[in-house]
């Protein structure tokens, strides 16, 4: 009974750390408020199911990749996709003008692997590395895939 309270204690307050971070990315990488909810709820159900397994240094690392393999899975069940106007923290009026606006909105016609790591490598930061390991591929996969994505925004962005 302790060692469940202990679980729930340490996880309850990942969740009220991570949780606010781990929808935006959601969005940044779906696009739609909904979906983003559920990819994320999907993440903590199964993070809670395997709690005790995560080590505390490789925990992030677990919840955005489930987090990618729901976002990921979830377009090859639904192949629309929605423009985004804006990456806000959370939902709200679509007010966004401007040049971010627009990238974001391009952003959401890339393919979603291309996109997804996009999102990791840019808005969540993470080294070519860790994103590598996330996708399961190389290194070199990574930095092309980015970089091809990175110059279609801004072929369709000098377009626009």
């Amino acid at each position: 009974m302790r060692t469940t309270a202990v679980k729930d204690e340490g996880f309850a307050e990942y969740f009220a750390a991570r949780a606010r971070p781990l929808r935006r990315v959601a969005y940044a990488m779906c696009g739609d408020w909904h979906l983003a909810e559920d990819l994320v709820q999907h993440t903590f159900v199964q993070l809670y199911r395997h709690w005790r397994r995560v080590r505390t240094e490789t925990v992030d690392a677990y919840a955005r990749r489930t987090l990618l393999n729901a976002y990921l899975s979830s377009t090859r069940r639904s192949r629309w996709e929605r423009s985004v106007a804006e990456v806000p923290d959370q939902p709200g009026p679509d007010d966004a003008d401007g040049p971010a606006a627009d990238v974001l909105a391009l952003l959401a016609q890339l393919p979603p692997r291309q996109r997804a790591m996009i999102v990791l490598r840019h808005l969540e930061d993470l080294p070519v590395a860790e994103v590598a390991e996330l996708f399961g591929v190389s290194e070199g996969s990574v930095k092309s895939q980015t970089s091809r994505g990175l110059a279609a925004l801004r072929t369709r962005l000098m377009e626009a």
